[in-house]
């Protein structure tokens, strides 16, 4: 099964690291100006996942959405996330631990594509997580 997105070790690493200290996380996939286009980590429940919201799946156990505009953008790629060294973002749970999330992506195949065309489009907002076992 094709999935939308993936985590990295490095990544899961640290959202273990925060799970622990914040417990049950949220991803969001900004597509906004003060982040760009950062992931953002939310503990769970603290970010209000919209309507045009798009659900991509879970990484380490924690829901990943994209904003409905960036999906239109990107979904024709696999993101991938990643920790590397660097400040987070201001609001991203992170930011205090000197490294941050970071969407890497590539083209899904041909073959990916298709299978993903057949399985229609991606659930939307906050019934979405519920469906996929979240709160």
């Amino acid at each position: 099964m094709v999935e939308r997105v993936t985590v990295t070790p490095a990544a899961t690493a640290l959202i273990e690291k925060l799970v622990a200290q914040h417990g049950p996380l949220l991803f969001h996939q900004s597509g906004g100006c003060c982040d760009g286009s950062a992931p953002m980590c939310y503990p769970r429940g603290e970010f209000r996942i919209g309507e045009r919201d798009v659900y991509l799946g879970d990484i380490a156990g924690c829901p990943v959405y994209i904003s409905g505009p960036q999906f239109e953008y990107w979904q024709h790629t696999h993101l991938i996330i990643d920790a590397v060294p660097g400040r987070g973002a201001g609001f991203s749970l992170e930011a205090p631990e000197g490294l941050r999330f970071l969407t890497r992506s590539r083209v899904f195949t041909d073959a990916e594509f298709d299978e993903l065309d057949r399985l229609g489009p991606p659930p939307r907002g906050p019934e979405a997580m519920i469906a996929a076992g979240g709160p």
